[in-house]
């Protein structure tokens, strides 16, 4: 690195040094700029480096530039706005998140939970919708009228008033451009020789699309690919990927009920057990086998557990999502029991600790409301658990964020700079009566420890929230993201709809 003189003025180094002192004799300041002065979507040294010249004369910002960075609201670059970016950069405080606004992009769906874009540059969007159907959104932005994809035959019947179950997961193959292939998760009624009181088989199926039109898939085309029979009606996860390996992951949940103890739980909860599939992520080679493969370097692939097991220690991963930049890891909002919500980024053969834990947090299932002084920090087999990147505290506690961690993901798209890099999130309904809850996830300086969270601001929306219920996000070929919503408790009536995230201003 080069050390360069400021126009005959203190070198920029010296003066960034004589900042962080005056660091914590800083007042608060405004939130609303973003101290992003380069408008990369990054705020990093180089912002203060440039922000630090402003403040000194040495340039002057654009209009752009100055509403980034005008902290204090006095119309100009000073010496605190300088200080508030160097706050940021060496993570006193948080990046400011600008408001967003929601562009509606679809709208009298039952319950729409996740939109998928295929890999096929046809610039469509694909809307799961968890009644039984996927709806194809064309690049034109109109909703065609026949399903894409239509399971309502072969499902389990829906309770209109609240279900978890459903069509719940789309997954394009990688090659699908080529190869007309998808896969499809989703609940069965319970399959002939489950266990006996059981609830449901959860499914995933692969489906190739019609020769005749791409728009809708050929209805006999169906291979059953996986089934997980699942003792009770909630918990079942939801979500299929495939990863950039070519893999495709399942988040499973742990068997419904509560507290992972009941009717088709094992000793120390399924989430621990490795001799189940409930409670994990799973990852499977659908191109390697038939009905699948094992991939090689699957944890257990070789004993010692179920081989499609590739995580372990989960609740309800009802939303993961691969980061489709950086170093493409692997993002899981895990629904949290009585206290804690979660996000963790999922590595391989990693315990996430329930129902050890909740979070971070020691687990008492028969003391839902009390925090043990302590637990162990290991799992049966003496692995280390992991602790979620986010935790918040839920709607059971007082001053809790939201009642149900919904996963999202990390945001690669051009129209929201500063939230490049960053995970977006919610909860399923907000605390003290609001509706959904957007969030964004900030990773910390030197890319350890918890990350970040705030809120993102819903503009116009009653405390920042939205007006509707949470149910999922989607994520577009060029990586806009969507937020999928509806107004009734349960998968019924047609007030699901979808909106993509935008600016503040956008109309």
């Amino acid at each position: 690195m080069h050390r360069r003189s400021v126009g005959g003025r203190a070198p920029a180094a010296s003066l960034l040094v004589l900042l962080v002192g005056l660091c914590m004799a800083c007042g608060p300041v405004r939130a609303q700029p973003t101290g992003d002065y380069s408008g990369d979507g990054i705020v990093n040294l180089a912002d203060a480096i440039l922000t630090l010249r402003a403040a000194v004369g040495l340039t002057t910002p654009t209009p752009a530039q100055l509403a980034a960075v005008d902290f204090n609201g006095d119309g100009k670059v000073d010496v605190t706005d300088a200080v508030a970016v160097l706050q940021i950069v060496v993570g006193l405080r948080p990046q400011p998140v600008p408001a967003v606004s929601l562009v509606e992009v679809a709208s009298g769906l039952v319950s729409p939970v996740t939109l998928v874009a295929p890999p096929d540059g046809s610039g469509r969007l694909f809307i799961v919708d968890q009644a039984g159907v996927v709806r194809v959104l064309g690049k034109d932005g109109t909703m065609l009228p026949a399903p894409f994809l239509d399971v309502r035959s072969e499902m389990v019947s829906l309770n209109a008033g609240y279900d978890e179950r459903g069509l719940l997961g789309l997954a394009f193959h990688p090659g699908f451009a080529s190869n007309g292939r998808l896969f499809a998760y989703y609940v069965r009624p319970l399959r002939a020789g489950a266990p006996a009181g059981w609830n449901c088989t959860c499914t995933v199926s692969e489906f190739h699309v019609s020769a005749a039109d791409p728009n809708v898939v050929d209805p006999t085309s169906e291979r059953v690919v996986l089934q997980i029979d699942h003792p009770e009606a909630n918990h079942v996860g939801g979500t299929i990927a495939f990863g950039p390996d070519g893999m495709l992951y399942l988040g499973m949940g742990d068997g419904g009920g509560a507290n992972d103890v009941g009717l088709g739980h094992v000793a120390g909860g399924n989430g621990q057990s490795l001799n189940t599939l409930l409670g994990k992520i799973i990852r499977i080679d659908v191109d390697g086998g038939d009905p699948y493969g094992i991939p090689p370097d699957n944890p257990f692939a070789a004993g010692g557990g179920l081989p499609e097991i590739y995580a372990s220690g989960f609740r309800n991963p009802y939303r993961i999502s691969f980061d489709s930049g950086g170093a493409h890891e692997l993002f899981v909002g895990d629904a949290g029991q009585s206290r804690w919500e979660e996000v963790d980024i999922v590595r391989k053969g990693g315990d996430y600790g329930w129902n050890i834990r909740e979070g971070s947090h020691c687990f008492d299932p028969s003391n839902l409301t009390v925090e043990p002084p302590s637990c162990p920090t290991v799992g049966p087999r003496g692995e280390p658990l992991i602790n979620p990147i986010i935790e918040f505290a839920n709607s059971a506690q007082p001053g809790g964020l939201g009642n149900a961690v919904i996963g999202g993901f990390v945001y690669r798209g051009t129209a929201l700079p500063a939230l490049v890099g960053r995970y977006v999130f919610g909860s399923w309904e907000g605390a003290s009566g609001q509706r959904g809850v957007l969030f964004v996830g900030t990773r910390p300086t030197g890319d350890a420890g918890t990350w970040q969270m705030q809120q993102l601001e819903v503009a116009g929306g009653p405390r920042g929230a939205l007006t509707h219920d949470l149910l999922g996000f989607g994520e577009d070929a060029a990586g806009e993201l969507y937020v999928l919503t509806r107004d009734a408790s349960g998968p019924s009536g047609t007030t699901g709809r979808v909106s993509r995230l935008a600016p503040a201003t956008a109309q």
